[in-house]
């Protein structure tokens, strides 16, 4: 029994073995064919080359021929076949509509096709993008359109010389520099400190799709509503544009609440399309994205509200003074209005951190006493971000102010807060 085991084992080693042999053989011939003489060979291997692809065509044609004869035999061959056919045709054409409901739901959700494959994490990035813009006389959202710009509409900031700019993670800036097109509603707000990270790309938006959805980010109702930014989704529309408008929009379905102003509208792959800007009666309008890079280079601060205070004046423009540098943060300012005795009892960095909080500083009186002629009586309120929330306080009383090197300073104060004040405190 062993030995008719190790004939088989022999029979099936030199078989091997002589194949081998034969198919390293036949190798050989073959490259020393097409290698030899050498001059020849990038002519073999051309035609070589087209030789056998042309080969490969014929018998791949042959093959697909002889299939398609075979699929329209295969039902006639009986019973059986037929009713399989008819099984495995319905199977198919169920597949190929499947394939069109599909692309129609692709379309719908999401634009189209290739959309649906970077829409994931749109939302936590214009979550974590999307800030607030604060000032004095109006609220809205803002977003970075470069590392330490942040572009608004110009309407959030109007009459503001020194809006607040509040991150997702609380904390805020005062823009250094502000630019922007009163017409056109838009405005840019530089900061100090680079943000590479928040920065939102622009898109062509004249490459959406009839009906595409779209979304938009902001914070509605401003500060009275704390925590995230929201993000809405709607639908694409059309374009609109008047000659009473210097600018065209994209109209969607979705409803712009007020605080939302200025935010982004961006595809479903996070591109900028669009500004926030304006709802009337359910009928949203974005300033187009394409409008916004075109007119960016020419903003200008002619039309931007300005801080103009001269502390040498007077008493009651010195303390006016005083509470402007708080209310834009220009803390050294502010400071340096302090009078020699009064910093007899502070310095820089006990002084600023009783104002960390303050986003903004609303003077209502300030005029001198009648009976005293370094006294000002003033009325002031402020806006205060405590955890994500605003805080109002109001206060009146009065600064004592002393005359050093030619502009009056603070002195002495006497300044309670106003617990509840009537709205005839507002007016006296």
């Amino acid at each position: 029994m062993i030995n008719i085991f190790e004939k088989q084992f022999d029979n099936l080693a030199n078989k091997i073995k002589f194949r081998w042999k034969n198919l390293t053989s036949r190798l050989k011939a073959y490259f020393k064919k097409l290698l030899f003489p050498l001059y020849l060979f990038p002519f073999k291997l051309l035609t070589y080359t087209v030789y056998y692809l042309v080969k490969f065509l014929i018998k791949l044609i042959f093959a697909f021929i002889g299939l398609i004869v075979d699929c329209i035999v295969y039902p006639f061959k009986g019973l059986k076949n037929f009713l399989k056919s008819i099984f495995i045709v319905g199977v198919i054409l169920y597949l190929f509509a499947s394939l069109f409901v599909i692309g129609d739901y692709l379309t719908k959700q999401y634009g189209w096709w290739g959309k649906f494959l970077c829409s994931v994490g749109v939302r936590e990035k214009l979550q974590d993008s999307v800030v607030r813009i604060v000032g004095g006389y109006s609220e809205g959202s803002g977003f970075f359109v470069a590392d330490n710009q942040i572009l608004t509409n110009f309407h959030v900031i109007a009459d503001e010389p020194s809006p607040k700019v509040i991150f997702p993670d609380g904390s805020f800036v005062t823009p250094v520099k502000i630019t922007g097109d009163k017409d056109a509603d838009l405005a840019i707000l530089f900061i100090e400190e680079n943000h590479p990270d928040k920065v939102l790309e622009f898109l062509e938006p004249y490459g959406l799709l009839e009906e595409e959805p779209l979304i938009s980010a902001g914070y509605p109702l401003g500060t009275d509503l704390s925590g995230e930014a929201t993000v809405v989704k709607g639908n694409f529309i059309t374009f609109r544009q008047s000659r009473y408008y210097p600018v065209a929009y994209v109209h969607t379905t979705i409803n712009l609440v007020e605080g939302m102003s200025g935010g982004p509208l961006v595809d479903q792959c996070g591109y900028v399309v669009g500004v926030n800007t304006m709802d009337l009666s359910g009928m949203s309008l974005f300033v187009s994205a394409d409008e916004v890079q075109r007119l960016i280079p020419a903003f200008t601060d002619q039309e931007i509200a300005k801080i103009e205070v001269n502390p040498s004046i007077s008493p009651e423009e010195a303390v006016r003074a005083f509470y402007t540098y708080l209310k834009a943060r220009r803390m050294r300012d502010g400071f340096n209005l302090l009078s020699k005795e009064y910093l007899e009892k502070t310095n820089f960095e006990e002084w600023t951190n009783r104002f960390t909080d303050i986003l903004d500083v609303q003077i209502f009186v300030s005029k001198l006493d009648e009976e005293a002629d370094d006294i000002v009586f003033v009325k002031f309120a402020t806006k205060n971000w405590n955890q994500g929330e605003v805080d109002y306080h109001y206060y009146e009383g009065t600064w004592q102010t002393v005359l050093e090197d030619g502009v009056y300073k603070m002195l002495k104060s006497k300044i309670l807060e106003v617990g509840d004040p009537g709205w005839d405190w507002f007016y006296e």
